[in-house]
């Protein structure tokens, strides 16, 4: 496993998503299991593992600060704040954007609890909130960073002009936001070329398409809406599940050529598209761990990313990213 930068944050190349473990995709795993996974990733390289507090909420906090207690000076930790209300009397309240200042504080004072840490290396804003300016959330993250509690700072779901606002009060190490094969706004919307002319790191969550570019799911599949998100999602529905297998065709052809699998290939793809891009794919299972980290031996030349954007552009994504009210919370300015 190779390292990249975020910034000035040096990271395995590859990171670990940790929601799904314990929130949002299903049931949360058994708490054994999710920490042999989470520990399984180090063993194999991975010093990059990402969390938040709404995760659960809590609860994925809580499981990724046990799993890395014996090991954390080794390993490199994100979170999140500004998706849990922490107001009197409505303390742990998943709910709209809120970063307030006296929230931000509270929310780190509770993550640093649960990560069993004197320190956040990577912490993220997870929404943008439009109710506070993104120069007062930067000068409370820089206070922070200066009290020693925080290492860099993070954007999730941020446009580009949110992002450069932020820099220039704080610099800004890494921005997170939905990013792979089937989901490429960030090549369009400037987002990606801000980092690249700022020297921010990029972290694609759902990077092999929220479980869809594994090429294990299909029409039959049936997600639990009352634990699952993507239930809801639109490119989850039946009919797209069905329409979108030509995506999975073409994956499936490219990987075959590779001796890869879909995964790997989708992962590689993501390595490939710029020294800076740091995936964090995530997973429960020790087999499907393996199978990610393997990615990072699936050199994609500049002929293979050529042939394989062009295989994908006479076949069309259906359904948009996520759902009506996630996507209210997206931070779409210009």
């Amino acid at each position: 496993m190779k390292t990249r930068k975020l910034g000035a944050l040096e990271v395995s190349e590859i990171g670990a998503g940790c929601m799904s473990i314990s929130a949002n995709y299903g049931p949360p795993a058994d708490r054994s299991q999710g920490i042999r996974v989470i520990r399984a990733a180090h063993d194999r390289g991975v010093t990059f593992f990402d969390t938040a507090e709404v995760y659960g909420p809590f609860t994925s906090e809580e499981l990724v600060g046990e799993a890395l207690a014996p090991i954390r000076d080794r390993v490199r930790i994100a979170t999140k704040f500004g998706l849990v209300s922490h107001a009197a009397g409505r303390p742990g309240v998943p709910g709209a954007p809120i970063s307030t200042p006296a929230n931000i504080r509270t929310a780190v004072e509770g993550s640093l609890k649960r990560l069993r840490t004197d320190r956040i290396d990577l912490l993220y804003q997870h929404r943008v909130d439009p109710n506070v300016p993104i120069e007062d959330v930067a000068g409370v993250v820089r206070d922070l960073i200066a009290a020693g509690k925080v290492l860099h700072f993070g954007l999730s779901e941020a446009s580009a002009a949110t992002i450069r606002r932020a820099h220039a009060i704080q610099p800004v190490a890494a921005v997170q936001t939905e990013y792979s094969l089937m989901e490429r706004s960030v090549e369009h919307n400037g987002v990606l070329a801000t980092c690249e002319a700022l020297g921010i790191g990029f972290v694609p969550w759902g990077p092999v398409g929220m479980g869809y570019l594994t090429a294990t799911v299909d029409p039959g599949t049936v997600l639990d809406a009352e634990t699952d998100l993507r239930a809801g999602f639109d490119r989850f529905s039946r009919a797209n599940l069905a329409a979108n297998r030509p995506v999975v065709d073409v994956l499936r052809q490219f990987a075959a050529n590779k001796n890869a699998t879909p995964a790997q290939l989708a992962l590689a793809w993501l390595l490939a598209r710029k020294p800076f891009v740091v995936p964090i794919p995530g997973t429960r299972n020790p087999d499907h761990l393996a199978e990610n980290l393997g990615a990072v031996g699936v050199p994609l030349t500049a002929a293979d990313l050529r042939e394989l954007d062009a295989a994908l552009a006479t076949v069309a994504v259906h359904g948009g990213r996520m759902n009506a009210e996630h996507m209210k919370v997206v931070d779409q300015t210009s």
